[in-house]
């Protein structure tokens, strides 16, 4: 008799038996696991990082921890039931990462201690069909973000590092999302989900103060703000020729504050601003099918809750040179009023300037061209090797990869060393897709 993979493998386990098996076909283990699909990659890199400079921050991957030496970023392991064609179908998905990248993922555990910072969940979601229409799809649980060109897993993005426009959007969210295709040419969808962005279960909480000057607390509890989101994809149908396929997405997340926060000293009371973050995006095909082109911008408005902003615009074109060999380039501008792209000690900058002390202080204003250039050749089976280079150049002589520490603790006094306005990342990539 033959038996499917996951009999076999839940054999192997202990769990059952090839002999039950083969008399209980319909056994609740084989009902439950019918249609599940286990799938993910394993992530390494190596980085060279010439000179001692800092470089504007991207995303874990490619963060000053990572610099001169070999990494083992991360393992993904997907867990996925997949909705069918029935008008009621359910179905599930969970995304686990395993290794040093997890901790940067709102869903990382170490943040409370259970599992270390090793563990994360990028997505765990009940996936719903309603026989609305042509039908309603619900994602209901940590879901990932419905704006960006680039996404967390590093495979399913052109290039090896993230771009600057990444850095400024939100990771994922815990809430509920629902996708219509009203025609072939375009889809919808909305969501709502926890104020708080970035964070599993994370609500904003309620600050007040009152008439004496102290701060009342709802002690931490949800105020039942929320986050609300939606976007609009158009894709050009097979009539448009060459430009079949071609896509304009546009999105909104409005991460909804209120009440008010606290800070000691001087700073006293302040309100808590509503932020909200914009996104398009479009890819095109071109007459020469080995050219495809992109773009992106972004525009994120009070980041912080106090008035900051940042914007970056990025351009993409793909190359496929032969059947194996690809070239990915992206060319990027990017501006804001805080310190969206410098690097603190959290995330690894070291101390090159001993006769100060403090904290990383860099705030701003900031504004970068960057150009990535990446080799990508498909020399194994089921792996992806890049070779990459990333140049990023200060345009406002803000200093922000030179090494800035505050002196005595004091944000107004503090010191530039190395002070230069280019750098340069070389990095190596390797993934194994299973």
């Amino acid at each position: 008799m033959k038996f499917d993979k996951w009999t076999v493998g839940l054999a192997t386990a202990g769990v059952v038996s090839l002999g039950s098996a083969a008399v209980a076909d319909e056994s609740p283990v084989n009902t439950l696991l019918s249609g599940t699909t286990l799938s993910g990659y394993v992530d390494t890199s190596m980085i060279y990082k010439p000179g001692v400079q800092s470089a504007a921050y991207r995303f874990a991957n490619t963060a000053p921890d990572t610099w001169n030496g070999f990494n083992f970023n991360v393992v993904d392991l997907t867990i996925q039931k997949a909705l069918d064609e029935d008008k009621w179908s359910a179905g599930y998905r969970a995304d686990l990462w395993f290794g040093p990248q997890a901790a940067g993922l709102p869903g990382a555990f170490g943040a409370n201690g259970t599992l270390g910072d090793n563990f994360g969940v990028k997505q765990a979601y009940v996936a719903l069909r309603a026989p609305v229409g042509n039908g309603l799809d619900f994602k209901v649980g940590q879901i990932d973000t419905i704006i960006g060109y680039e996404v967390l897993d590093s495979y399913a993005n052109p290039t090896f590092s993230r771009s600057l426009g990444f850095n400024i959007e939100p990771f994922s969210h815990t809430g509920m999302t629902a996708t219509y295709q009203v025609a072939e040419w375009l889809s919808v969808v909305g969501g709502v989900a926890d104020s708080a962005f970035n964070g599993t279960n994370q609500k904003e909480t309620y600050n007040g103060q009152n008439n004496d000057g102290t701060i009342t607390s709802n002690g931490g509890s949800g105020n039942g703000t929320l986050t609300y989101m939606g976007a609009v994809t158009l894709k050009a149908p097979e009539s448009w020729g060459s430009l079949a396929g071609a896509a304009l997405y546009g999105g909104i997340v409005s991460n909804g504050r209120s009440g008010y926060t606290y800070t000691d000293g001087d700073f006293g009371m302040g309100i808590q601003e509503n932020s909200l973050n914009y996104y398009v995006g479009v890819s095109v095909p071109t007459p020469i099918k080995e050219i495809t082109v992109g773009a992106a911008w972004d525009y994120l408005s009070d980041g912080n809750g106090d008035g900051t902003w940042a914007t970056a615009v990025a351009g993409y074109v793909s190359w496929q040179i032969s059947e194996k060999l690809k070239l990915n380039t992206r060319a990027e501008w990017a501006k804001s009023d805080y310190n969206a792209w410098a690097i603190g000690p959290a995330l690894g900058a070291t101390t090159v300037a001993p006769s100060y002390t403090g904290d990383f202080i860099y705030t701003g204003p900031t504004e970068l061209f960057a150009v990535t250039a990446t080799l990508d050749y498909a020399l194994w089976a089921n792996v992806i090797t890049r070779l990459e280079v990333v140049w990023d150049h200060d345009l406002n002589g803000s200093d922000i990869f030179s090494s800035q520490y505050a002196v005595d603790g004091e944000s107004e006094d503090y010191s530039v060393v190395n002070g230069r306005n280019n750098s340069v990342l070389l990095a190596a990539n390797i993934i194994y897709k299973f």
